[in-house]
């Protein structure tokens, strides 16, 4: 019983526990609606705390130029750079907004540096995506050799400047949570597609009226591939630490220890109950004993005169 009464109450103690330290976690909010960029980002300021992963949409052109691969990196912005058997790339385009600056763009994952989806598409275009802050320099793995040029680890402001030189570089970075589609009015296409030939030149030299010019297949844009999103959470708001349960967690785990308590006090009392018995009967028995083994006196024999 004793055990019994013991084990269930640290597991009440670990309960109220487990409830503490949920409380201090980050916890989910409710996702508003996108708000323009410059709504959430205004020009040559930092990221603010309040914009973190909350939705925006941008509309301008790709600068296919300086786009850039993230090596390493898992479809999700909560692993870091060096991931395991799931790593690939992150596709890292600036685009070009009304006001000039170069905001970055996580446009997708991709698992090989040569896929076809890799390729940017031209012409304005609309992005949907979530704010994410400049990632720290340590958030890579530690590398023995240099990435290949075109390839960085992580996705750091202070890195892109240096890479992006002489540009105005929107602080953070905003990762795509929809398909890039074309801006109302314009219309995006893929850098390297090429132009499908006249249904008669087609038919006359037994190519496919999908197929491009020369023989070569169509990019992954122009077949309209989709580029993998990378994952990325939603607007969360730190907890506060419910101390109250960490009182319950310390009163049940106090309890247990009193139960251990008693059950060594009973114990202790019950041992010295009868070694007290064992005593007093060793106590009691002992003159009897000693009278009953004494010799009996000896009878006189010697004769009368």
């Amino acid at each position: 019983m004793t055990i019994g009464v013991l084990i269930s109450f640290t597991l009440l103690g670990r309960w109220q526990l487990g409830v503490f330290e949920e409380s201090g976690r980050p916890h989910a909010i409710t996702d508003p609606a996108p708000v323009a960029l410059s709504t959430l980002l205004p020009a040559g300021a930092r990221v603010p705390v309040e914009a973190l992963s909350h939705r925006v949409t941008a509309e301008g052109s790709f600068d296919a130029s300086r786009q850039l691969l993230v090596a390493e990196r898992a479809p999700t912005v909560e692993t870091g750079g060096g991931a395991g058997g799931n790593s690939g790339y992150w596709l890292l385009t600036p685009l070009k907004v009304s006001d000039g600056r170069l905001v970055p763009i996580v446009r997708g994952w991709v698992a090989s540096a040569t896929d076809p989806a890799v390729a940017v598409p031209e012409g304005p275009v609309r992005v949907t995506g979530r704010v994410q802050p400049s990632e720290p320099s340590d958030f890579a793995k530690r590398r023995t050799a240099p990435l290949p040029p075109g390839q960085v680890a992580t996705v750091s402001t202070a890195e892109l400047i240096n890479v992006w030189s002489g540009v105005r570089l929107q602080d953070g970075f905003v990762v795509a949570t929809e398909q890039v589609r074309p801006a109302p009015g314009g219309t995006a296409h893929d850098t390297t597609a090429q132009e499908t030939p006249p249904s008669g030149a087609a038919g006359e030299s037994g190519t496919p009226e999908n197929a491009t010019a020369q023989g070569q297949p169509q990019s992954g844009a122009a077949r309209g591939q989709e580029v993998r999103l990378v994952e990325v959470p939603g607007p969360t708001v730190s907890g506060g630490f419910t101390w109250r349960n960490l009182a319950y967690a310390a009163q049940w785990w106090i309890f247990a220890a009193f139960a251990l308590f008693m059950w060594f006090h009973f114990v202790r009392d019950a041992v010295r109950a009868d070694r007290d018995r064992s005593d007093k009967s060793e106590t009691e028995e002992g003159p009897e004993k000693a009278e009953s083994e004494s010799p009996a006196p000896a009878l006189d024999v010697t004769p009368q005169a």
